[in-house]
Order: C-alpha cells, then structure tokens, then sequence
C-alpha cells in the first residue's frame, strides 16, 4: 500500500513540476521528458505491484493516464485507450522484461529466475510447447510476486508466436502491442 502511494504521490509531483515547461518544449522533447519522469518511476519497483487488487493497481495508472493527458492535450473526459495506444506506452513491462532476460540483455540475476520446463519426461504437461518456463512453487502472495513466478507464468500466457527466441526486441515490443491492443 505505502509503495503505492509513494508512486502517486511522486508521479503527481513531478507533473506538476512539468507542466510550465512543456508549453516551450517540442512535441518529441516533451515526450521524453515526461517519460524520463514519470515511466521511470512507475517502472522502478514494477514486480512488486504485480498481482496487487485492481485498486491499488488503478491508482498508479491514474499517473500514466493523467500523464498521457498531459502530452496530448486530452481533456480527462476522453477514453484514454486511444491516447496510451498512440503513445505505444505498454499496461504490462513485465514481459519485456522476461524478454531481455531470456535473450541475455538483462543483468544475470535476472536472467538466472527463468528457467525452461525441464526437458525430462512429464506425465500431464506432455503437451506444452519447448519454449514454456518453470514456474516456481511459491508459499504465500509475496513469492507469487516475484520475477520468477511471476515472469514465468506471464511468459507461458502468451501465444507461442511470441516466444519465438529468434525474435528481435523491436518485433517483440510490436507483435506484443498488436497482442495486448
């Protein structure tokens, strides 16, 4: 709960910080700057808001809403599906980061939670696709919100064609899009 509300609060804060000054800056400079402020800290920390009550969850995207609002000009009463898409900022950054650990563009401790589904004989899962992760038993809400669990079983949702370990970053990023859009 404080996590949230520390994400909120600085959000709204450096918003507001912002304002004044994207009048003066161009469409491209202000966009960076608000993602340099505002995406960086609703990225810091982001696995530990995985599996969070919709709630709490809908209170951090309160700031990339109002922060979309503010780049485009969107007055609060329009859909803002539209303005995120055109933005192509991403709900979900988990899987990009299951992605870069997998492809070995993450730090190691990453990439050491991911692990494939062993390839030794199964009795029920015979039919799961090589490209699935083990998803590690957990004992209580907190290890099912780690990367490992966490990743792994976001990894496995996804269709097959995403997890092709062929796939740039770039291809992945937009058929992810496409998928979630």
């Amino acid at each position: 709960m404080t996590l949230v509300l520390l994400l909120t609060r600085s959000g709204s804060y450096h918003m507001r910080q912002l304002r004044p000054m994207l009048r003066s800056l161009t469409h491209e400079a202000a966009r960076t700057l608000v993602q340099a402020f505002i995406s960086s800290r609703l990225d810091y920390c982001n696995s530990l808001l995985y599996g969070l009550p919709q709630s709490l969850i809908s209170k951090v995207q309160s700031v990339q809403n109002a922060a979309a609002r503010l780049l485009t000009g969107t007055r609060r009463g329009d859909h803002i599906s539209p303005v995120l898409r055109q933005l192509h900022w991403l709900p979900e950054q988990l899987a990009c980061f299951v992605y870069s650990s997998l492809s070995g563009q993450a730090p190691p401790y990453l990439a050491d939670d991911i692990h494939l589904v062993s390839e030794g004989p199964r009795r029920r899962d015979s039919a799961r696709p090589p490209t699935d992760r083990a998803v590690p038993r957990t004992h209580n809400t907190f290890g099912d919100r780690s990367f490992a669990a966490a990743g792994s079983r976001l990894w496995n949702n996804l269709p097959v064609h995403l997890r092709d370990e062929d796939m740039r970053y770039n291809g992945f990023q937009r058929e992810l899009k496409m998928f979630w859009f």
